[in-house]
């Protein structure tokens, strides 16, 4: 066989591929012996390799056997050359390192492990890249793993056509870019929105899930509409009334149009419950609005303001009274846990109460303008008689802090932002605060000492609460005198809160993004 490199080579004698039965033991041997050929008689047939210091293995004849060429092939497409033919650019190395390499470039070891691993292919049956030249600048590739994890991020983004991709400008290139890519899932906005038209407020919100148990809030929207006013004379929604509260309906509907939700629950409460045309007034919100509001029922009112205060409940917590001062009725829960808590803090409600009276109804019975200490405590007894008829075993009070009060209206978020002396109404200050009972108390003296200009002068009061927050205090100290606490938390959230915490856990929202979290981490481990 003539070689253009080193001209002409001698053929194998009877011990060579053609002439042997089991060519694979006798490669296997040779390899033993560091990759020299069995014929010891042919001395000539070996050429130096040109710095290894080691004989470089000869090639086969191009008539050799017919099986070897393929098994060849199948290890890495270096068979026999033709004659006359230009050898690839791998073949033309030297040895380095002090390993001696054949005429195609493979060095003993690297033998070794192709017989070792020879049914094995590359990725996707590729096969392995040969070996770069030593002079070559390197170039970067992608390892198995890299390819693999990228392909996998390829598949998951091309599987479902409505998720969100990562903007180009915050793609990565390289082993830290695509194992990142394929670990940080941006998963498509579920938005839910709840809306609770009161007798008082008209509120909104739309969040979207996030932890268990959690959301981000995305937007919200409040206002005072006083839908209530006055029904407790006439049982009817004024006209003026029905106007306030389909303005802002509107901006809410606005809202809702402008984003995709997955589900939406919208509700009404005590107003629209009393009211003798609270029914042809959500006709009315429909068709001029588009936003087809439910009537819910006192009970559900306060399993939804539990909810919507689950979170503000400890573990160490064994007994909780929950109340909910609206701007037509109050609601009242009594929770108490024992050893096994459920997911949903509402299955812990053993009594519940719907006072008939709000801030709207007893500040226009009792005058909320110029409110008297005669005056706030003869509101303080009307609700304390409607307490009386409610049916509740006594809760032991304990100094252990197993029991205490959660309030979740605008009285009690009042209350803690004048406490807190704040210059303007922050939630964020205000939600989850405690307040002790003696704090309580010396917040309301100092409202019932304030006038109704003073009131209205106060950040967190305002004008359109000034003539309100005495009627809520007194309801908050019936159910002080009933329950006695030696500590209250404030809960800035509510109906919407509870809502929008139903409707995700009813979905398994939390439960499908836990898991999407648990399939990331895999990907990346």
């Amino acid at each position: 066989m003539e070689d253009p490199e080193g001209g002409a080579k001698p053929q194998f004698d009877g011990a060579s591929a053609a002439g042997r039965k089991d060519g694979k033991k006798s490669r296997r041997r040779k390899s033993k012996r560091g990759g020299q050929s069995r014929n010891a008689a042919h001395p000539a047939s070996h050429e130096p390799s040109g710095g290894a210091g080691q004989p470089a293995r000869p090639m086969e004849d191009a008539a050799g056997n017919p099986a070897r060429k393929r098994k060849r092939r199948r290890r890495g497409g270096h068979g026999a050359v033709q004659d006359g033919s230009p050898l690839p650019q791998a073949m033309e190395q030297t040895a380095t390192a002090g390993n001696a390499v054949r005429a195609d470039g493979d060095s003993a070891p690297g033998r070794r492990n192709r017989r070792k691993h020879r049914g094995k292919r590359g990725l996707q049956g590729r096969p392995l890249t040969p070996a770069k030249p030593s002079g070559a600048p390197q170039q970067e590739r992608r390892s198995d793993e890299t390819v693999l994890r990228a392909e996998l991020r390829e598949t998951l983004n091309g599987a479902s056509a409505n998720r969100r991709t990562r903007p180009e400008s915050q793609s990565h290139s390289g082993h830290q870019g695509d194992r990142q890519a394929a670990v940080e899932h941006v998963w498509p906005e579920e938005l839910y929105a709840a809306l609770d038209l009161g007798t008082n407020n008209c509120r909104l919100l739309i969040a979207q899930p996030t932890r268990p148990g959690q959301f981000r809030v995305v937007d919200a929207f409040s206002r005072i509409v006083r839908l209530g006013e006055g029904l407790a004379a006439s049982g009817r929604l004024s006209d003026e009334a029905m106007e306030r509260a389909i303005e802002a309906l509107r901006i809410c509907a606005s809202k809702l149009r402008n984003r995709q939700i997955r589900r939406m629950r919208l509700i009404a409460t005590e107003a629209c419950r009393q009211a003798v045309n609270g029914e042809d007034f959500l006709s009315r919100v429909v068709a001029e609005t588009g936003l087809a509001l439910e009537i819910i029922d006192r009970e559900t009112e306060a399993r939804l303001a539990v909810s919507g205060c689950s979170s503000l409940v400890g573990r160490e917590t064994r007994s909780v009274v929950l109340f909910d001062i609206g701007g037509g009725s109050s609601e009242i829960a009594v929770i108490r846990i024992g050893d096994n808590r459920f997911s949903r803090l509402a299955n812990h409600i053993t009594h519940w109460t719907s006072l008939p009276v709000g801030v709207v109804t007893l500040s226009e019975r009792h005058g909320g303008h110029d409110v008297t200490p005669e005056a706030f405590e003869g509101m303080v007894r009307e609700v304390e008689g409607m307490l009386g008829s409610f049916d509740c075993p006594e809760i032991e009070v304990a100094q252990t802090g197993d029991f205490h009060l959660i309030g979740t209206s605008g009285t009690v978020t009042t209350l803690a932002g004048v406490h807190l002396d704040l210059p303007r109404y922050d939630r964020r200050k205000v939600d989850g605060i405690w307040l002790s009972d003696d704090e309580v108390s010396a917040m309301q003296a100092k409202l019932l000492s304030w006038d109704f200009a003073s009131r209205a002068a106060n950040p967190c009061i305002g004008p359109d609460r000034a003539d309100l927050v005495l009627a809520g205090c007194a309801i908050l100290e019936a159910i002080r005198r009933r329950w006695p606490s030696p500590r209250m938390r404030v809960a800035d959230r509510g109906l919407r809160e509870g809502l929008l915490t139903d409707m995700m856990a009813d979905d398994g929202v939390w439960r499908r993004n836990r898991n999407r979290n648990r399939r990331g981490q895999r990907v990346r481990s």
